[in-house]
C-alpha cells in the first residue's frame, strides 16, 4: 500500500520522532489539528508501513554498555548457505545494533554495543566460531558525536 504524505502528516511524523510518548492531544495541538484526524492519520501511516514501530530509546552508558565498536568484515564466502548462517549469527546477538552489507572492499559493517573490550572479544570469539570470516577489523568509537533515529522529513 502506497501512502501519500502531506505537510500535516510530515509534522505528525516529526513530532512522533521527537517524542512518541506525547498524547494525541499534544501532537494535534502542535500540528494545528484535532485529536481524531491525527489518530486517523497515524493509523493510516501505520497500516501503510510508514510507521514501523513505537519504541523507547535507552542510554547505553547508564546501562553499563560503554563500548561501541564498528566492525568491518571481509569474507571470501558468498554462498547462500554461508550468508544464511552469518545473518542468523548476527540476528541472534543482541549486542549487534546494526548490520549493513556494503559495496566496495568491505563486505559488512556492524555496530556492536558492549560493556568493554573484553566483552567485545567474547562476542568476536563466538562469531568466528560460528561462521568463517576472512578478515575482521574492529574500530572503537572514542566519542559519539551525533546519533539519531529521526529521519529527515523535508518534502
Amino acid at each position: 500500500m502506497s501512502v501519500r504524505l502531506d505537510a500535516i502528516d510530515r509534522k505528525i511524523l516529526a513530532e512522533l520522532q521527537r517524542d512518541a510518548g506525547q498524547s494525541l492531544d499534544e501532537i494535534a495541538r502542535k500540528v494545528g489539528s484535532s485529536k481524531t484526524p491525527v489518530w486517523n492519520r497515524v493509523k493510516k501511516m501505520r497500516e501503510g508501513g510508514i510507521i514501523k514501530q513505537t519504541t523507547v530509546l535507552l542510554d547505553a552508558e547508564a546501562l553499563g554498555l560503554e563500548a561501541c565498536f564498528f566492525v568491518l568484515i571481509r569474507t571470501s564466502e558468498h554462498e547462500a548457505e554461508w550468508q544464511e548462517k552469518f545473518l542468523h549469527a548476527l540476528r541472534s546477538r543482541p549486542e549487534v545494533l546494526e548490520a549493513h552489507r556494503l559495496a566496495g572492499d568491505i563486505d559488512y559493517i556492524l555496530k556492536v554495543q558492549v560493556s568493554n573490550a573484553r566483552a567485545y572479544d567474547v562476542f568476536y570469539q563466538a562469531l568466528i566460531q560460528e561462521v568463517r570470516i576472512h578478515n575482521v577489523t574492529a574500530l572503537l568509537s572514542m566519542e559519539e558525536i551525533k546519533s539519531t533515529t529521526a529521519l529527515p522529513l523535508a518534502g
